[in-house]
């Protein structure tokens, strides 16, 4: 008897451990059960592709309104080259999170995007009638926000006409800005060529679900550009979330006056639209990625959740000034809130979503969560 309870013990304590080994292959399947390089293709050829090709064009566009400007400057001309910014920057919206492969080598958003611009940097260049984009000390000094400042941080339109006709710098100054725009359309045009050339083949077939995978430095990409560059560097950050006192200086567009409510409306659809799959056509995303695994938060699906936080961020943003400097200094409280919104969506998607995908974050969080 004794000898047939031991056996008996023995067996069911193996039929335990192989219902437990098979629990684990089901999890495990679950993610296998969704392509990912589909994903990859998708993201390739209906976001990341297209949206480069986009912003290529306004970039060609923006420097050929310089060119024209430049033999001739007027206050047509002018006009002109603000609306060819104004096109290019928000084109630039929806590549901005993309920054992985070339345009992470070449530190692309910095060199195009760091604001507020450093004026007395710029007229110290233009002095010197020598600059180098290249150095990191340059950095403030290029980009869009430096156009910004050249096209609207100079006074009435006629005092701006006039610092490229009769201020005696003006050919070193017409040389900078037509050096702006060149520097925008050629870092551009490398990122791009290097997807078209060779970069998106390796791209699209590295399925790895590891640090070094696609989907991984994808994701991770997308996730610091909402956190960092989106809810920090276009609202936290003025608003005074990470210094003592507000910075209304440092909005995004910030000569131009109106456009930093739109630059940022532009930002969320686009990051909004990457989760969802809708590129220049549908596709599966992270939503799809998440409800494949059927991720669920509260009881509730976590794509809903964070498809619903993206609704109640655009809520608040509607409600801004288009003026963010004018909205700090007047009400700065519809800034912290749109903020807080911004944040919840934080949560969502660095903490629920990339514990769902079984994705680590790789860049350092010095600000938490």
């Amino acid at each position: 008897m004794k000898i047939w309870k031991t056996l008996l013990i023995i067996a069911l304590f193996i039929g335990v451990a192989c219902e437990t080994d098979d629990s684990n292959l089901v999890d495990d399947t679950q993610d296998i059960s969704f392509d990912r390089g589909a994903m990859l293709v998708h993201w390739a050829d209906n976001f990341i592709i297209p949206a480069y090709t986009d912003f290529s064009v306004k970039v060609s566009g923006l420097d050929e309104s310089i060119i024209t400007f430049n033999t001739a400057p007027s206050l047509e001309g002018l006009q002109s080259v603000r609306e060819n910014w104004l096109v290019a920057y928000r084109s630039f919206q929806k590549v901005s999170m993309f920054e992985i492969g070339k345009a992470e080598t070449l530190n692309y958003r910095n060199r195009l995007n760091v604001y507020p611009a450093n004026a007395s940097g710029i007229h110290e260049l233009i002095t010197a009638g020598v600059w180098n984009f290249d150095l990191p000390s340059t950095i403030d000094e290029q980009g869009f926000s430096a156009l910004d400042y050249l096209l609207n941080g100079l006074g009435s339109d006629e005092e701006t006409v006039a610092f490229y006709t009769t201020n005696p710098e003006s050919e070193n100054a017409k040389n900078y800005l037509k050096a702006l725009s060149a520097t925008i359309k050629s870092l551009t045009n490398e990122v791009l060529n290097d997807w078209n050339t060779s970069f998106r083949a390796i791209y699209v077939v590295n399925t790895s679900s590891s640090a070094t995978g696609a989907v991984d430095q994808t994701v991770n990409a997308f996730m610091f550009y909402y956190e960092k560059a989106l809810r920090a560097g276009k609202v936290g950050i003025p608003a005074g979330v990470f210094s003592t006192n507000p910075l209304p200086q440092n909005v995004e567009g910030f000569f131009k006056e109106n456009e930093s409510k739109l630059l940022l409306q532009d930002a969320l659809s686009a990051t909004r639209n990457f989760f969802n799959g809708f590129g220049i056509q549908a596709g599966p995303g992270l939503k799809a990625y998440l409800d494949t695994l059927n991720s669920v938060k509260n009881g509730s699906d976590l794509s809903t959740l964070i498809n619903n936080q993206f609704d109640a961020s655009e809520t608040k943003i509607n409600a801004l000034s288009a003026n963010f400097s004018e909205q700090v200094l007047q009400d700065n409280s519809k800034m912290l809130s749109t903020y807080d919104e911004l944040q919840r969506n934080v949560i969502l998607l660095k903490v629920d979503m990339l514990q769902a995908l079984g994705i680590d974050i790789n860049y350092v969080d010095a600000d938490g969560d």
